[in-house]
């Protein structure tokens, strides 16, 4: 039986957007769902509203994965220099930061706006605001998708809708539910890439430095980060939080070198050769913003 779609995706964020692109590029008849109003909902409320959309120093060991040939293989086929291209191609001005970080110098509305024209211009149709009640193999071969706009039918079907995050942006449980059903095994889930809530009694001595980012050096799980740290109403943030918050866990030690340039040594010897009578909270506000100091170390 022929089907009326060679592909069907469902997820029209940065991912199906992009395959939707390639698969229609290739002269495959592609269909691309998406349970929300808008494509790439996500790519606007990244980095800011200005999309942090790749960065220089792309590697497969910097990918936490039980499949380590996996990143390889796909960073090899779709690197960053590819979206680079893209961005240049569509005359969308970017921007590095730090340690390689890519942004938008405009908005990230430049980036969604591309990856949907990109698509459209393929030739891939898009339908959004499209509920998908159920997903299955049909008995002649091929896939069958029944949703709140009807059933479609493809030879292939890809499940790019993505993870929990951002629930409030339209994020769900859609893909592992689909992946337990085809027999593919889910990993317990646990949040990535997330900000640290202190405990209350902590949250209360450090909430009024909420504002405040220090060079730090955080370790957990065997794994050292160094970047900025961020103070919080709720708690610790900040690029290198975000990082080692994939391989802290709960109960576990977290530690936070607040002074990864210079040794307590160096500080008390210089104190001891210089200010021989200063007071360890008065060299401590030396190095550190004078708020933070005081909440580490309050003074008699």
């Amino acid at each position: 039986m022929k089907t009326p779609f060679d592909v069907i995706i469902i997820g029209a964020g940065a991912s199906g957007l992009v395959c939707a692109a390639e698969a229609a590029r290739r002269r495959r008849s592609t269909l691309l769902l998406d349970h929300g109003d808008k494509a790439a909902a996500k790519v606007l409320l990244s980095g800011g509203g200005k999309c942090n959309f790749t960065n220089y120093n792309i590697a497969a060991e910097n990918y936490i994965s039980g499949n380590p040939h996996f990143c390889k293989s796909a960073l090899s086929r779709y690197t960053q220099w590819d979206f680079i291209g893209a961005l240049d191609e569509g005359g969308i001005q970017w921007e590095e930061r730090n340690h390689g970080q890519l942004f938008a110098s405009g908005s990230a509305r430049e980036i969604q706006e591309m990856l949907l024209n990109k698509a459209r211009t393929a030739g891939a149709e898009l339908k959004t605001g499209v509920k998908i009640s159920s997903v299955g193999q049909m008995s002649e071969g091929g896939f069958l998708v029944s949703t709140s706009r009807g059933d479609f039918s493809a030879d292939s079907l890809v499940i790019a809708a993505g993870g929990l995050s951002l629930s409030d942006v339209g994020a769900g449980p859609f893909g592992y539910r689909i992946a337990e059903q085809f027999g593919i095994p889910v990993t317990p889930l646990s949040p990535g890439l997330v900000p640290l809530t202190l405990h209350k009694e902590d949250k209360q001595r450090f909430a009024p430095l909420a504002g405040i980012a220090v060079d730090a050096e955080v370790s957990a799980g065997g794994m050292s980060f160094r970047e900025n740290l961020l103070f919080t109403h709720r708690g610790l943030s900040g690029p290198v939080i975000l990082q080692i918050s994939n391989y802290w866990h709960p109960g576990e030690e977290l530690v936070i070198n607040l002074l990864p340039e210079i040794t307590l040594e160096t500080i008390l010897e210089k104190a001891k050769s210089e200010t021989p009578k200063s007071l360890v909270h008065g060299l401590l506000s030396r190095y550190l913003p004078k708020r933070l100091a005081a909440a580490l170390l309050p003074a008699e």
